[in-house]
């Protein structure tokens, strides 16, 4: 008995602890409605996902403008992005930097996709894409791929900035196969 009630103390203190350290939103999942946003760009102008309504999105979280990682991620986004132009997919990257950052961030490194500003990381949240880094909240680095539906297409959590653009290209050409055949 003794040992059942320090289990169940040991769980309720647990779950109690959890809780305390804010909850992050679970990742939309495959096949449901994107979570709708409104954020600032590059350009300074406001941008919703509802814009881009009838066309396929790669929208992709990352840490920091910058850094070593997103700048990978970002070149090769970049070199790609006339094959997703090609596949009619536009890509939207979303970090808690300010749109000027995002700005001079384009500017500085050649990027002619949108970046859009989550200074709050209220959507970086809701996409279960917001992360703390000694203690200040960063998106987190995960990427998904939606539908001209508006529908959650394919999902990928905790990415690796080299070769990531690739296999997002592959993804996308799989999914809209598929739903040629569908």
């Amino acid at each position: 008995m003794k040992k059942f009630l320090f289990l169940f103390a040991f769980l309720v203190i647990a779950a109690l602890a959890a809780g305390s350290l804010g909850a992050v939103a679970d990742a939309p999942a495959v096949g449901t409605d994107a979570p709708e946003f409104t954020l600032t760009t590059n350009e300074g102008k406001q941008v919703s996902l509802n814009n881009f309504r009838g066309q396929w999105v790669v929208l992709y979280f990352y840490p920091k403008d910058f850094t070593s990682g997103c700048t990978l991620e970002a070149h090769n986004f970049q070199t790609d992005l006339e094959k997703y132009q090609g596949l009619h997919a536009v890509i939207l990257g979303v970090s808690v930097d300010t749109a000027e950052s995002h700005k001079s961030f384009c500017t500085k490194e050649g990027l002619a996709f949108k970046l859009l500003s989550d200074p709050d990381g209220k959507i970086s949240d809701t996409y279960g894409s917001v992360m703390d880094y000694q203690g200040a909240k960063l998106s987190a680095r995960n990427t998904f791929i939606i539908n001209p539906q508006g529908k959650v297409a394919k999902v990928f959590m905790k990415v690796k900035p080299a070769g990531h653009s690739e296999e997002v290209l592959a993804a996308l050409a799989t999914l809209q196969k598929e739903q040629a055949v569908n």
